[in-house]
């Protein structure tokens, strides 16, 4: 039953944000005030320098046994340098200089102490450091003289299958090993000249349809042959924007993007071989790899007997591993594994051994977990490495003469939530498993460059970040080298999220999520409830370590959940089947079915959740906002399952998969084009929209195409569906960078659960004094 904002109180409580007037047992503001939503609005930047001594982004010097870490400080955030055996920390950099020339190369304000990275790498010897910002990277002057964003020169690839060919290669001269040739591509075709100049070399069939791909060129560890790709490009879709309000002149500019979107023809790459001693170049027989994909993770043998590489099938459901004969130029499939759902790329390994005899490491999930394979040189299966009901993560080393490998992996501790991440060591041959980590938490290891020790940086969302350094040999602790001091944040009134874990659609499976309740909650009480969804098949989403201030416009982590829940909501998080990091099944469910989202099992959470607590209300219906695919799985909520979702906020979601990039939706809806796109697309089923709905969307966005946002309006208004939208000139995906008014977009957000869920009336905000209306990011 939805309850009217105007009726009689029957009590009256104090809360955080002043006092409010509640019906009968349910936790609903009368009347929210501008105070109020800007306390939200402003809970990250009040919060996020409360922290002392949180270690973040550990790492290690090249060589050595020096190490430096972001620690936070008074005031913000400082990075620190410190050894194994000094254990004294000192500044890694002088950060007053360092925010000066990072403000005078971008013409944006830096505090020393917050400056807008969480790691870095020295460079130049010591007297640079480098570091990620805004989407490039970025390199200063210690000494503070200057900074610069490093340009790419490498030729881009849209989505990592069609070059952009509208700039040029990456095309210096290509030495040999033994300095006696140089390879290189003129007019689309392979060069190779000898250090006199004579040329060895020189292919006649290049052309703009079929070219020499310079930055391909591989040559042998011992300079008698080279591999080179002769490229047949795909499609060169561009989508095009429209730059409404620029900031440098008054007329809209128009943008265009390389786009490839599913279905589109990929690039085709034909491995050549060019041998040195007979000048002979020899197209590779492609009938192992006719229907590619991609071909990646090109390598030669270190004896340079053969190269090797991995293709993938389009549609994801066939990969293989292709050795090359140097001498005979002859392929041979190594490996051969075939799905009848998806092979997932997003999480695949694989390694040739460098000595010839031990073959290569694999990673599969043939026998329905993530696990490590060892085969021979000719491809026959020594052993399987790991096994067992979880998933290795990642491999961090390989030393091939102990013949063990360093892994990370989660599920392998009983009792313990099944995503943490825990690191082991192993013999190539299953023996001699040796666990790293042991605390019961979420793990993040960092090794010296020798490997002799590591720094063990670990946490839970109800447990603040400790850093260990160890020693590899036994994991001896040696010292604590920071341990977080939350006392500050937690007398402001921060509260630790609720796991929580019920069972999913097979009546066996956890289904692990999240409760952020309010600063004031009061178990008496009721509050409507949310869902924060991103149930994208390529990770799982649901916080597991304690640092809660990843933000954007779609609050998607702890601190927005809170801000949200402040305004007496319930916010939740869950990981559904379809999501990863778990067995091969549960990620399965997503296989051709992306509109599917896990809400079987959401929906089944909510209800065990609403059982166990009182005060967990779902009369009015469950709220639900995402981002990217969070924001196709919001309006999917509201269309497939309206009886349990009713208002939602949708931020740039692929409405419609065939209208988003290639990559992320080949892998998961499979390849060529069916009816099951249709099937899985909001756009398509729009007239069953029953509830609620806010759209959001930049007009900028460069990862989903905005036109997907605006095909989902047209067929909402084809069916005469009431609905809001909201645009953000110059916003960027999710509306996410600083192009767009962020606190404006939160803040409709806000104002649109409260209206719709709780069924309350909001500020109005263009009769409020400028100064009440700034603060609110108007």
């Amino acid at each position: 039953m939805k309850l009217s904002g105007y009726c009689n109180a029957i009590c009256s409580i104090t809360m955080l944000f002043g006092s409010i007037t509640l019906l009968p047992g349910i936790a609903q503001a009368q009347n929210v005030s501008p105070a109020q939503i800007e306390r939200s609005l402003s809970l990250r930047d009040n919060w996020i320098n409360l922290t002392r001594n949180l270690m973040l982004e550990p790492q290690w010097a090249a060589t050595g046994h020096s190490f430096h870490y972001k620690l936070s400080v008074e005031g913000g955030f400082m990075f620190y340098r410190d050894t194994v055996t000094a254990a004294k920390p000192e500044a890694a950099f002088d950060h007053q200089l360092i925010s000066q020339a990072l403000t005078a190369a971008t013409g944006q304000p830096f505090n020393a102490l917050q400056l807008p990275f969480d790691s870095f790498r020295y460079s130049d010897n010591g007297q640079q450091i480098q570091f990620y910002y805004d989407d490039q990277s970025w390199q200063c002057a210690l000494n503070g003289t200057a900074c610069e964003s490093l340009t790419r020169q490498n030729q881009p690839k849209a989505f990592g299958v069609v070059r952009d060919l509208r700039t040029p290669a990456h095309n210096p001269a290509r030495k040999s090993p033994d300095a006696a040739y140089q390879a290189q591509v003129i007019a689309h075709n392979l060069v190779v000249t000898a250090a006199d100049g004579t040329v060895k070399y020189q292919s006649q069939d290049g052309t703009a349809a079929q070219f020499y791909d310079a930055e391909s060129i591989r040559w042998a560890p011992d300079s008698s042959a080279l591999l080179v790709m002769k490229v047949k490009p795909g499609t060169a879709r561009f989508v095009s924007r429209v730059l409404s309000s620029p900031q440098d002149q008054l007329e809209p500019k128009t943008l265009t993007q390389l786009y490839p979107k599913p279905g589109d023809a990929v690039d085709i790459d034909q491995p050549v071989l060019l041998q040195l001693k007979t000048a002979k170049a020899t197209q590779i027989d492609n009938q192992l790899f006719s229907q590619p994909y991609m071909l990646d993770n090109v390598q030669w043998q270190a004896d340079s007997s053969r190269f090797t590489f991995r293709y993938t099938e389009r549609g994801h459901q066939l990969a293989r591993i292709i050795a090359v004969d140097a001498k005979t130029a002859q392929p041979k499939a190594l490996l051969t594994e075939r799905s009848n759902t998806f092979i997932d790329q997003w999480s695949a390994f694989y390694q040739p051994l460098q000595t010839p005899e031990q073959g290569f490491i694999w990673l599969s999930e043939q026998d329905g977990w993530a696990h490590l394979y060892w085969y021979n040189k000719d491809g026959k299966l020594n052993n399987q490495i790991t096994k067992g009901g979880w998933r290795v993560r990642e491999v961090l080393h390989i030393d091939e003469q102990a013949q063990q490998l360093w892994f990370a992996a989660s599920g392998i501790n009983a009792g313990q939530d099944p995503y943490f991440v825990h690191y082991y060591r192993i013999n190539f041959d299953g023996s001699g498993l040796t666990a790293l980590t042991s605390a019961n938490a979420n793990h993040q290891l960092s090794f010296s460059a020798d490997r002799q020790y590591y720094i063990d940086l670990y946490s839970r969302v109800d447990l603040p970040n400790v850093a260990e350094l160890r020693r590899a040999s036994d994991g001896k602790l040696l010292r604590t080298l920071a341990k977080a001091d939350i006392s500050r944040l937690t007398q402001a009134g921060f509260k630790t999220p609720q796991p929580f874990v019920a069972k999913g659609r097979d009546g066996k499976t956890d289904i692990w999520g999240l409760i952020v309740t309010p600063q004031n909650f009061n178990p008496k009480l009721q509050y409507p409830v949310i869902e924060n969804i991103y149930a994208g098949p390529h990770d799982s989403f649901v916080p597991k370590s304690f640092w809660p201030f990843g933000f954007h416009a779609g609050g998607d982590k702890v601190i927005g959940m809170q801000a949200l829940a402040d305004l007496g909501f319930v916010v939740v998080q869950i990981d559904g089947m379809g999501t990863s990091n778990r067995s091969k099944a549960f990620h399965d469910v997503a296989w051709q079915n992306l509109a599917d989202s896990g809400f079987p099992d959401r929906i089944l959470w909510h209800q065990a959740a609403a059982q166990q607590f009182p005060w967990y209300n779902m009369a009015a219906g469950v709220g639900i906002y995402g981002a990217s695919a969070g924001g196709q799985s919001t309006v999917a909520a509201l269309l497939f399952h309206p009886e349990v979702y009713t208002t939602g906020v949708a931020y740039a979601g692929c409405y419609d998969n065939r209208m988003d990039k290639i990559s992320w939706n080949e892998q998961w809806m499979g390849y060529p084009v069916g009816p099951h796109y249709a099937a899985s697309s909001v756009t398509e089923h729009a007239a069953k929209l029953q509830g609620q709905l806010l759209i959001i969307n930049g007009e900028q966005d460069s990862n989903v195409d905005p036109a997907s946002t605006m095909q989902l309006v047209n067929a909402l208004i084809n069916a005469g569906k009431d609905f809001d939208l909201l645009l953000v000139p110059g916003g960027e995906h999710s509306t996410g960078r600083s192009s767009g008014p962020i606190r404006y977009i939160q803040r409709r957000q806000f104002d649109f659960f409260l209206r719709h869920l709780q069924q309350q009336p909001t500020p109005d905000w263009n009769t409020l004094g400028s100064g009440q209306a700034a603060k609110a990011g108007i």
